[in-house]
């Protein structure tokens, strides 16, 4: 089904693996739209309750565009962030499901913007970040303009976007681009519990929340009031809360299905 990734569904965690390891899991199109895919078939299948995204091998989660892809300046750029890159990163952000990126390698350009899309980073302490784009003459794109000012101020924004430089795990988790950094050796452990965390979680809860966040950006205290109004109403119909309320009276964990 799938040429450059890799989609498995087990406990209700979807894993969804960029599979390019020999040019360190690098962005075309195939891939692109590949992902866009299969962010919604997970968003429309009712047995997944968390996302998980990663890449293949430990060396990089993501280097960004492949630049090997036939790029140039007579190419539209605006163009196939229109068709490509801009799709991809709202079928993440869209996604009424929490989303953890798995940051096992190097994530730099497009590649970073993709694991900011994400709900949760948890990174090993090999991994690093950068905003590379100004190396080879272009602008931050893929929605880094959007995230890394409401990460970092506008001021360490403009100087990791203008430079372009390397940041260490530790630097990341320090600045809050990331949630959690591990030896890389425990990765695989903490996102895997993180994610059945979230499988057994109230899943159309977290996806209200997450759709009322993406709203915060942009919205006065007013409108948050009454979209935490609509939303709650949403959320008070749903079984996860009757659950909810029940295991609370009845001082025991709740059991919620996600409906």
């Amino acid at each position: 089904m799938f040429n450059h990734l890799i989609y498995e569904i087990k406990g209700g965690i979807c894993t969804i693996t960029l599979n390019r390891p020999e040019v360190y899991n690098a962005l075309n199109p195939v891939l692109i739209q590949e992902i866009i895919k299969a962010f919604m078939q997970a968003g429309n299948d009712a047995s997944v309750r968390v996302v998980v995204l990663t890449g293949m091998g430990d060396k990089a989660f993501c280097s960004g565009a492949d630049l090997k892809n036939g790029m140039s300046n007579t190419t539209s750029l605006g163009d196939s962030l229109r068709i490509g890159y801009n799709p991809m990163i709202l079928s993440i952000r869209n996604l009424a499901k929490p989303v953890i990126c798995r940051l096992n390698g190097i994530a730099a350009g497009a590649g970073c913007s993709l694991a900011l899309a994400c709900d949760v980073i948890i990174a090993s302490e090999t991994a690093r970040m950068s905003q590379i784009f100004v190396s080879i003459g272009l602008i931050i794109d893929a929605g880094s303009s959007y995230f890394l000012p409401r990460l970092l101020g506008s001021q360490k924004a403009f100087e990791l976007a203008s430079t372009g430089r390397m940041v260490e795990a530790k630097e990341c988790l320090d600045l809050g681009l990331v949630s959690k950094v591990v030896p890389a050796n425990e990765l695989d452990f903490v996102v895997t519990q993180t994610a059945k965390m979230y499988a057994k979680s109230a899943t159309q809860a977290i996806g209200l929340i997450k759709k009322v966040l993406n709203q915060s950006y942009h919205s006065t205290l007013e409108q948050m009031l009454e979209l935490e109004a609509i939303n709650q109403d949403i959320a008070g119909k749903t079984n996860d809360f009757v659950e909810g309320v029940s295991a609370f009276l009845g001082k025991k964990l709740p059991e919620f299905k996600g409906f």
